[in-house]
């Protein structure tokens, strides 16, 4: 094929690509802005699920709008055939998200950016997530003084050499999103609840699973876990990063996302 007419089939292949964004707990979906704007050729939908109400309410939310995307491509959900198709990447929190839509049969492809399948692990292994005990004691903090627990939360995003390096000017960075307290309390619920490691064989589609080796909030062997546990998985490691694996280096997980992309 031509180079004219392999750019072609890409950008076919992009303009007919809806990629939906889902945000980690208590951050704002503008953090992914840098990579939409190097992605023109896709369509974007993110979800705003920082106000639901239950962890029942952001689960319903999320698959409403999966399936009001694929009805607006004018295709069903488990039968795709004209060469539309949903991307879900999701990050954190909304990486665990974007697994329980992918189990569903919702998704041709995940991007997963600092996530793991099960978030709270038992004492035997905290070499892969947090504990429950952990996970209470911030939701009770958040109904005494909600900004403390969120910034505590917010220093363990990235590594110390990482912030000395500038990376970590939170001031400047668009991350804290505008949730209510009953949001914060149902994303910590799905964290300490929901879980997708006795679902991963059933996830057919492609996943690109990207993830800094330092991350102090979803471990790197979590991340293999997954890996190991997905039928098609595909791993970008980013050595001495944090748990904000894109950050600084949207162009070169761009690039590697719309190679990973097109191959599949």
């Amino acid at each position: 094929m031509r180079t004219s007419q392999f750019h072609e089939v890409k950008t076919r292949q992009e303009a007919s690509t809806t990629i939906m964004w889902l945000t980690g707990w208590s951050m704002s979906e503008k953090v992914f802005d840098p990579m939409r704007e190097l992605l023109p050729d896709f369509h974007h939908i993110s979800v705003d699920y920082s106000e639901a109400g239950s962890p029942e309410e952001m689960l319903v939310l999320i698959e409403t709008v999966a399936k009001n995307i694929l009805s607006s491509n004018g295709i069903a959900a488990h039968s795709r055939g004209d060469g539309r198709r949903l991307l879900i990447c999701g990050w954190s929190l909304g990486g665990l998200l974007a697994l329980q839509l992918a189990a569903k049969g919702y998704g041709d492809g995940l991007v997963l950016f600092a996530a793991n399948a099960r978030f709270t692990r038992t004492k035997e292994e905290m070499d892969l997530g947090w504990s429950v005990a952990a996970i209470q004691q911030m939701m009770i903090g958040l109904r005494k003084n909600p900004q403390e627990v969120v910034t505590r939360f917010r220093q363990n995003l990235f590594r110390e050499t990482e912030i000395r390096a500038g990376a970590g000017l939170g001031s400047e960075l668009p991350f804290v999103g505008n949730w209510t307290i009953t949001g914060l309390i149902s994303g910590l619920q799905i964290l300490r609840s929901e879980e997708v490691l006795t679902k991963l064989p059933i996830i057919a589609c492609p996943v690109l699973v990207v993830h800094g080796t330092e991350d102090k909030i979803c471990p790197y062997s979590a991340a293999l876990e997954l890996v190991a546990g997905l039928p098609q998985a595909e791993l970008l490691t980013i050595p001495d990063c944090g748990h904000v694996p894109f950050w600084d280096r949207e162009s070169a997980i761009v690039d590697t996302l719309r190679r990973w992309w097109h191959e599949h």
